[in-house]
């Protein structure tokens, strides 16, 4: 009776790094470079000095004066910044949704009369920068503020249609992409039983397309949170501004910039996108690769 052993060698460290290793090493860099400006602001922001020059040691000095002063300064409305941001980026994620997946739906299920030059024209419309169309976007909605003041600058919801009409294109695509992989099969099977376009959409296809709703409702909300430029520019008063707005002021003027203060409230503002990150993280990976396997 033999009795078979076997003895498995161990590798060397060089053929582990050769082989897993240096993944491990690229990974760690990564992190700590992602990381670093994270800390670093979580640091300034607990730094009750008010300035970055003691903030390059990390956490070297803790307090949450910096907190207080950005929630009780009259002066600087937080609690509004932070309501506005969240009305205009919560409304805008919605509507850019529905009416996407409305126009994906159209250019996926349906074919019409310029649906291949709609399709180019979107993709087209996309490279140019939102930046260009600053300057028309002042003067159109500073006409509409003599005509219907309620759209026009200074407003919300005239911030909340400009945003509408800039993300509308890309995230149309994106969905596009997503909804032919859907089978078309489904769509027919569903019109045997006498469903229509409306019912197939919303009881059908809208839950089976949930990775990418929740994919575009999240970067169309972080967007929107993020954004600067457009919303300085209709946003005039203090009361109505958002909170990328308002926390520029805090360091506007470089000799008397509180940084501390502007970053407690960058932290803040970003506790609502981590939330949302989160509950949709089982979405984001489905819902941004699978639109790529089928054109």
């Amino acid at each position: 009776m033999s009795t078979d052993i076997t003895v498995r060698r161990r590798r060397g460290f060089g053929a582990w790094f050769a082989d897993t290793g240096w993944r491990h090493v690229v990974a760690v860099v990564v992190s700590v470079f992602a990381l670093f400006p994270l800390l670093y602001v979580l640091s300034a922001s607990l730094n009750p000095k008010g300035t970055l020059t003691g903030s390059n040691q990390l956490f070297s000095a803790i307090g949450i004066d910096s907190y207080v002063r950005m929630l009780s300064d009259p002066q600087n409305p937080y609690g509004l910044w932070f309501m506005n941001t969240l009305l205009v980026a919560v409304v805008t994620g919605a509507t850019t949704v529905f009416i996407g997946a409305c126009a994906a739906y159209a250019f996926s299920r349906m074919r019409f009369t310029g649906r291949r030059v709609g399709l180019i024209t979107i993709v087209v419309v996309q490279m140019f920068p939102q930046l260009l169309a600053v300057v028309a976007i002042f003067l159109l909605m500073s006409t509409l503020s003599d005509w219907f003041p309620a759209i026009g600058l200074n407003t919300h919801t005239g911030l909340i249609l400009v945003y509408l009409g800039g993300a509308l294109g890309v995230n149309t695509y994106l969905m596009y992409g997503f909804f032919n992989t859907i089978p078309k099969e489904i769509d027919e099977a569903a019109r045997i039983d006498g469903a229509g376009h409306t019912r197939i959409f919303f009881t059908i296809i809208l839950r089976l397309v949930a990775p990418i709703l929740a994919v575009v409702g999240l970067l169309s909300f972080i967007g929107t949170v993020n954004e600067y430029v457009i919303a300085s520019v209709i946003l005039i008063e203090p009361e109505q501004q958002t909170l990328v707005v308002g926390l520029t002021k805090l360091v506007a003027n470089p000799r008397y910039a509180d940084w501390s203060a502007f970053s407690a409230g960058a932290v803040m503002a970003a506790i609502p996108v981590m939330i949302l990150f989160l509950f949709l993280q089982k979405y984001i990976v489905g819902g941004l690769t699978a639109g790529a396997t089928k054109g």
